[in-house]
């Protein structure tokens, strides 16, 4: 009997606080002494602005803001990588999605906004650096950044997805992609409106309503239970085995569906009086003086 063909997937994941449990750009300030309060009121101006790509606003304060620009090189970006915390089990992750499943192939990408040093340098030895696609700049020769090349932010992850989807020759509803935050609503309703599969990996009003479903955990490998339930089609009994399998027991494993609901009072209109015509007037004042019996 002839095996059964190998069903093969695209998994692409951010990496700001999807992999990872704090953001690049707050790292990256209390590295080169920028409070990280000045950061997040920046980069919230810019995001009320809509001033650039969601997701984009670190790579625009290296560009374009003068106290970034004159204290951040190339050599803190690869600092950054080694000191962000990692969720935990993301080597594992990868090799299982690349061979741990039986009958199925994922490979594993990263798609982020985040500059692309950061991120190599944080999964070195745990995700090859050509599955990885970030922000990119061209430097000076002190290592100063001067250019941006490419944002992977916003659309820019639609593109990013759309080219790999090419080079791999994996069809559009065999992708999956999971995410945390708005910057992922643009590349998640693209890939849901053609028949992929999407994580969220937090709460955030704006994913958590797009993504089709949610996990919520500080473990990288938490997002194989959805995919083996719903794309690999196991049940709950045989998913918990194949974490124990692995050594990881599903202490808790709470599906719940969160409505996002405001209630707010019904404002009603105010009621309209017609003035009474001539004729109404003068039988309301002959009723009103005719005798009472």
């Amino acid at each position: 009997m002839s095996e059964k063909p190998l069903k093969r997937y695209l998994f692409a994941s951010d990496f700001d606080q999807t992999l990872t449990f704090n953001d690049s750009g707050y790292v990256l300030s209390e590295l080169v002494g920028i409070p990280t309060a000045e950061f997040e009121r920046k980069a919230q101006g810019m995001a009320k602005l809509n001033l650039v790509q969601q997701g984009a606003e670190l790579a625009y304060l290296l560009l374009h803001d003068p106290e970034f620009k004159a204290r951040v090189r190339k050599e803190h970006l690869l600092e950054v990588g080694k000191s962000i915390r990692l969720k935990e089990n993301i080597e594992q992750l990868y090799r299982i999605l690349e061979n741990g499943i039986e009958g199925y192939h994922f490979d594993f990408y990263v798609l982020s906004a985040a500059p692309v040093e950061v991120i190599k340098s944080a999964l070195e030895g745990i995700v090859p650096a050509d599955h990885i696609y970030g922000t990119e700049f061209l430097y000076t020769s002190t290592g100063e950044i001067d250019t941006i090349v490419r944002a992977t932010a916003g659309y820019g992850k639609v593109a990013a997805l759309d080219r790999l989807q090419a080079d791999l020759q994996i069809g559009p509803d065999h992708i999956v992609y999971t995410g945390d935050g708005s910057s992922d609503v643009h590349v998640m309703l693209h890939v849901n409106v053609r028949d992929g599969f999407t994580i969220a990996v937090s709460e955030a009003k704006h994913v958590s309503q797009v993504a089709k479903r949610t996990v919520l955990s500080s473990n990288a490998l938490s997002v194989l239970a959805p995919i083996l339930e719903d794309i690999v089609g196991w049940d709950r009994l045989r998913i918990r085995q194949f974490f124990e399998s692995y050594g990881l027991l599903m202490q808790e494993w709470d599906r719940v569906r969160t409505d996002w609901i405001t209630l707010r009072p019904v404002v009603t209109s105010p009621e309209i009086v017609t003035p009474p015509s001539k004729s109404e007037r003068e039988w309301l004042r002959s009723a009103a003086t005719a005798p009472t019996v």
